[in-house]
């Protein structure tokens, strides 16, 4: 298994928040560079998901403007009910 480099990085945070890290980390019994590290991974990994469905939108969005393929909020509607009631359809046909 590889392991990647890890490396010191310097943030500039106010007493406040410092404060609260400490707080926190000792509450968890865990250190403030554990809860400090646990934070920015996971903001980074939710950032990244919100990312990738962006762009999925603006494809999206792209497409419909080429193509003019679309489904009416009511059948949408419909699909999504019959999801709800536990049976598995197809989504409705795109059309112009």
């Amino acid at each position: 298994m590889t392991t990647a480099a890890v490396r010191p990085v310097a943030i500039k945070i106010d007493e406040d928040i410092k404060v609260r890290v400490k707080r926190l980390a000792d509450a968890r019994h865990r250190t403030s560079h554990w809860l400090m590290r646990e934070a920015i991974t996971q903001y980074v990994f939710r950032e990244e998901k919100r990312e990738a469905f962006r762009q999925d939108t603006l494809k999206a969005w792209e497409e419909y403007r080429t193509t003019g393929l679309h489904v009416t909020v009511d059948e949408a509607d419909a699909w999504l009910a019959q999801l709800e009631q536990g049976k598995d359809i197809e989504p409705p046909a795109c059309h112009v």
